[in-house]
């Protein structure tokens, strides 16, 4: 018997008073003006699913605002480790002069999957939160829908867990605000296996097929 357990991950409106400086777990507040990509993203939602947000208000403020743009969406569970990378003391600093100093870094996100600024976290210890997380929710939602509305490491993430990437591969994906990411979870007798069904995918399209 096959059991399929559905994660639809959203990546949090957009922060547009940051400042052009590095967020990470500095907690933010979001724009959740675009009412039209709110509502195309809540028509595209399934009914009866789990909702899951980071602590980070930003998530929250999210999922609040699909809901009051049509989605069917109880309060979301608050799970911390879904948080967006730690970025320890880069938090605050502003972007471009992180880059002027490692120039070679934006082939990255924001540096190597392995460097941890200080007082931070890599990326590599943000796949190690995520991972426990995504596999108790999907044990105890098993052959449900899980809404996530997080971030763009936590996505990241759950697609280099579920593809088994080189974190530093895992980087390249595009993680878009608003963005719907479709990971299903397929649970067999004979073992487990995780299927993409949709990555990046505009508050304009669907991403309900797969």
């Amino acid at each position: 018997m096959t059991q399929v357990t559905r994660w639809w991950w959203i990546r949090h409106a957009p922060v547009t008073e940051d400042g052009g400086r590095i967020y990470g777990q500095t907690d933010v507040v979001c724009d959740v003006s675009d009412h039209a990509a709110l509502a195309a993203l809540a028509a595209s939602l399934p009914t009866k699913a789990t909702w899951v947000a980071s602590h980070l208000q930003r998530t929250y403020l999210t999922a609040r605002a699909l809901r009051d743009a049509g989605a069917e969406a109880p309060d979301p569970i608050i799970e911390p480790a879904l948080a967006e990378q730690d970025f320890g003391d880069w938090q605050g600093q502003v972007r471009a002069e992180i880059y002027a100093r490692n120039p070679d870094w934006r082939r990255f996100w924001l540096a190597p999957a392995r460097m941890a600024p200080p007082r931070g976290e890599s990326f590599v210890d943000v796949i190690a939160r995520v991972d426990p997380a995504i596999r108790r929710f999907t044990r105890e939602h098993a052959g449900g829908d899980i809404v996530a509305v997080a971030h763009g490491g936590t996505i990241r993430a759950a697609l280099a867990i579920a593809l088994k990437l080189d974190p530093d591969v895992a980087l390249a994906f595009s993680c878009d605000n608003l963005s719907l990411t479709r990971i299903d979870h397929i649970a067999r007798p004979e073992g487990e296996a995780w299927r993409i069904a949709a990555v990046n995918v505009p508050p304009l399209q669907d991403a309900r097929r797969g």
